[in-house]
């Protein structure tokens, strides 16, 4: 597949498709074309011409490499490992459960009881079988030493568990797994690299798990309801797993009272929260140089807000126990289809949030939404509610194949994507979207036959700065020609044009 495109006072580009078996090329003349996501090639100088989509400069993983630390940073790791492996040897990770004052009675009762018992048998066997007195004394004193060996492990000599994990990553330094020190790195920088206040808060962590249960957390079957309130759904430009947070859906009075209508469905609201946070960690790499922490995508269009209580309560909760038990697992936290409310319970939650969590935070309103997101996420991985690519179920594309395209157009100008069908029965598919519209759109086929006529695909149509999704359509060539899609921006402001195709020979029976 040939791609040439042309700058003129119309931007014109200019795509030929021939059989999908052929491997893709591209040529480019005096502009930029996304081949994937990573080859482009740049030639000219003009802003009006195709070329990468922008990526955020500062969206990447610290370095979990030991190399790539710096000196306190690998003291400090140094330091941790020290405390937690003494910890370990020492059985100090977990609080050591007491005994119940009630059992101790019933213990001791029991215990002076047998005396009792025992003191009567021996008294009998005295009258009866004196002759037996020395046996049955040894006997008893081979017993007793016997038992006394049996409770010395559980007094004074107990048993090391060197198999104490954390998110399926064994945490004793002595074992030498890769993924102890990505573990241990995040909080360390959770907590600025002060060795015991980092050593403390996985202690908590660790007790915490313990006591709520989490590691068995996925076995439970936990508010089906909330499916479409946050599910993960694929992944960023640097590999991280990408989940979103639906907020809209406790609009539905019905749902909200359902999740937050008493203490108890709250609490089951946040397990059901958090057991998403651990499948979310099962999508991840946690070895050096592997994608360790998530991109969390937060939607409050139509969210009830601030002003219902319960789910204001919910939120806190939900943020306090996901900032102390699961640090430096989510890379960005961007907040979308932000309303002026959002700014009221930001600063509600400011106080209990660190800065380093802060500094994670990107806002944007319902008009930069696709612009936001496609810095962090390729246009194939978003999906089209938000103005990307990706649907549910999609029979025609997949995130491997087809290169996105974008053609940047001035105010007041006109772009045209030709894709040529060089031969006949092929079946054309294209994808196109531009970021904030305002727009007039029209697709035609022109056939190479100048004798034939032009056959209009898509009516020109005006589209609104309303329009959230992309366009897709599919034209099927009965002979050789062209497929051409003219935008024309009228606004006065310049236009991102996203565009993806492919070419499919139809089958013949």
């Amino acid at each position: 597949m040939t791609v040439e495109v042309k700058v003129e006072e119309t931007l014109v580009a200019e795509v030929k498709v021939v059989p999908q078996e052929e491997p893709m090329k591209a040529v480019i003349e005096n502009e930029k074309v996304v081949e994937g996501d990573d080859k482009v090639k740049e030639v000219a100088e003009s802003e009006s011409k195709p070329r990468a989509v922008e990526k955020s400069s500062s969206y990447k993983e610290e370095s979990n490499f030991l190399s790539d630390l710096k000196e306190f940073e690998r003291k400090a790791l140094s330091e941790l490992k020290l405390k937690l492996e003494e910890a370990i040897l020492g059985n100090n990770i977990f609080k050591k459960e007491e005994p119940r004052k009630n059992e101790e009675k019933e213990k001791k009762v029991a215990e002076e009881e047998e005396k009792k018992e025992e003191k009567a048998e021996e008294v009998d066997e005295k009258k009866t079988e004196e002759v037996d007195e020395v046996p049955v004394a040894e006997e008893k004193e081979a017993a007793a030493q016997e038992c006394e060996e049996e409770k010395k492990p559980e007094e004074g000599c107990e048993e090391v568990d060197k198999d104490i994990s954390l998110w399926g990553v064994p945490l004793f330094p002595g074992k030498g797994f890769e993924g102890t020190d990505v573990v241990l790195l995040k909080f360390l920088r959770a907590r600025e690299f002060k060795v015991n206040e980092s050593f403390e808060m996985l202690k908590k962590t660790l007790q915490w798990r313990k006591e709520s249960k989490i590691d068995s957390i996925l076995d439970e079957d936990i508010c089906a309801d909330l499916s479409s309130a946050a599910y993960l759904n694929g992944v960023d430009r640097e590999g991280h797993p990408v989940c979103y947070n639906i907020f809209g859906v406790f609009d539905n009075e019905e749902l909200y009272q359902k999740t937050f209508g008493n203490e108890e469905k709250r609490g089951q609201f946040l397990r059901w929260r958090l057991q998403l946070m651990e499948k979310s960690i099962q999508k991840l790499d946690l070895r050096p140089g592997g994608p360790s922490s998530l991109l969390q995508i937060n939607d409050l269009k139509n969210s009830p807000g601030p002003v219902k209580k319960e789910l204001r309560i919910a939120t806190k909760q939900a943020v306090g126990l996901l900032q102390d038990n699961y640090p430096e697992l989510v890379a960005k936290n961007i907040f979308i289809n932000v309303p002026f409310w959002y700014y009221a319970l930001n600063a509600l939650l400011s106080p209990f949030l660190t800065q380093r969590t802060k500094s994670k935070f990107v806002v944007a309103r319902p008009a930069k939404v696709t612009e936001t997101l496609l810095k962090y996420i390729p246009a194939q991985e978003i999906p089209s509610q938000y103005g990307g690519f990706k649907r549910e179920n999609d029979t025609e594309f997949s995130s491997e194949d087809c290169a996105v395209s974008e053609l940047i157009l001035r105010a007041g100008s006109t772009g045209t994507i030709q894709i040529d069908a060089a031969e006949a029965d092929n079946t054309l598919v294209w994808d196109l979207a531009v970021l904030g519209w305002e727009v007039n759109y029209k697709e035609e086929f022109v056939p190479t036959d100048e004798g034939s006529y032009t056959i209009i695909v898509q009516k020109r149509k005006k589209i609104g700065s309303n329009n959230e999704g992309p366009i897709r359509n599919t034209f099927r060539s009965n002979e050789p020609g062209k497929v051409v899609l003219t935008i024309e921006n009228t606004s006065s402001k310049k236009k991102r044009v996203l565009y993806r195709y492919k070419a499919k020979k139809c089958s013949t029976f």
